[in-house]
């Protein structure tokens, strides 16, 4: 028989290692398949240590996630381990972030979290602990294909969809991992966190950078990156000098306030020059960007799609460059130095470090086909200044 997570045999003979963060998403996790019977274990990371954390609404605070964790492992009666990976943390995540502000990029560090540490070390430590399968608390789900394998769908609940930090997910390791949460709203998953009388039942989501209690991400990169902290110019499109900046780490791809300078028009910040310390800025027709090439792409859908890309095809499909955007339709192609993507009805502000997420289809539960990082983004409007115009192609 065939139980809820799709696996064979009977739930008590099966160990499911749950990635707890003390949040209510992976407590409920761990409560549902204690409830069907499955052995469960749950595997708290320690990534982070800010002694006397923040406690504003919405921060993370290592102490009081681990204590939360740990008091619904005990409701529930099952085994609670604490991890430290500090050290892997800071290598894979929080260095690797500050690098990307320092280039002038916009990273994504829940990307490299999932990546690196949860669906590459955790699972890893998983199967040393004898599970069949990894589950987690985010907002996605995993289906079982004609072919054998799995395949990643976007949640149920459009504003909970998790799918845009989780497309570098492998398919060898979508065969070990499963998301409980994926057909769930929110509020589906907090009633049955009461329903299970867990303490984490009305506790708030975390909103910021979890590494970041202050919200003050410029904080850790100065202190990692001291010369990303270097005062330059702010120039126009045509590279005449509007002004000057207290460092490129304290702006970002389509910032508007805080540039600190007075003109007739509004000026958004249209690309960080990191090699020059130059903030290049423009007006709001200048970020639109229509095409995009990529870094680091992963594919998860099926095959036949990539070899028609190796043979010179391009594919249609519909992307998401920011989590909080629908997918739009698009097309992919390879390039001579990998991947190229040219949105239709183009979009603003496109930032480089950031994802581009493909999907079979623009709407409801569809399927995560893979994704990439942002290289570079072509504006739709270039500079007219030679030396800005060699900067924007080396940037690329």
């Amino acid at each position: 028989m065939r139980n809820s997570l799709d696996l064979e045999g009977r739930p008590q003979d099966t160990r499911v290692v749950v990635a707890m963060s003390g949040g209510v998403d992976s407590s409920v996790t761990a409560a549902l398949l204690k409830a069907e019977g499955y052995d469960v274990v749950g595997v708290t990371l320690q990534l982070y240590d800010h002694g006397a954390a923040s406690h504003r609404k919405g921060a993370c605070c290592a102490g009081r996630d681990i204590h939360d964790a740990r008091a619904v492992a005990e409701r529930i009666g099952i085994p609670h381990y604490v991890l430290d990976y500090e050290s892997r943390f800071k290598e894979a995540v929080i260095d690797r972030f500050a690098a990307s502000y320092a280039s002038g990029e916009t990273p994504v560090p829940c990307i490299d979290c999932n990546q690196s540490i949860k669906f590459n070390d955790l699972l890893k430590t998983s199967r040393e602990l004898g599970a069949k399968v990894m589950a987690t608390g985010h907002y996605i789900a995993s289906r079982a294909l004609p072919d054998g394998g799995r395949g990643l769908y976007r949640a149920r609940e459009e504003e909970r969809d998790q799918s845009y930090f989780l497309f570098a997910t492998t398919r060898d390791q979508l065969e070990t991992l499963r998301f409980p949460l994926g057909d769930l709203t929110k509020a589906q998953t907090r009633e049955l966190a009461r329903h299970h009388g867990l303490s984490v039942a009305e506790k708030e989501d975390s909103q910021d950078i979890c590494f970041v209690p202050s919200g003050r991400y410029t904080d850790i990169i100065q202190r990692l990156k001291p010369d990303a902290a270097g005062a330059g110019e702010i120039v126009d499109l045509n590279g005449k000098v509007l002004g000057e900046h207290p460092g490129i780490i304290h702006f970002t791809v389509g910032q508007r306030k805080g540039l600190g300078i007075a003109t007739g028009a509004p000026l958004f910040v249209v690309r960080l020059d990191a090699e020059r310390r130059r903030v290049v800025v423009g007006p709001r027709e200048a970020l639109q960007t229509r095409r995009i090439d990529l870094r680091e792409v992963n594919f998860i859908g099926e095959a036949a799609m990539r070899d028609a890309l190796a043979a010179g095809e391009r594919q249609e499909v519909f992307v998401k460059v920011r989590s909080t955007r629908a997918p739009q339709a698009a097309w992919l192609s390879l390039s001579a130095d990998g991947y190229e993507v040219e949105l239709i009805a183009g979009e603003d502000g496109i930032s480089p470090g950031q994802a581009c997420v493909f999907y079979d289809q623009p709407a409801g539960q569809g399927r995560v086909l893979g994704g990439g990082f942002i290289r570079n983004a072509e504006p739709m409007i270039a500079s007219s200044h030679p030396r800005e115009r060699a900067a924007a192609a080396a940037q690329g």
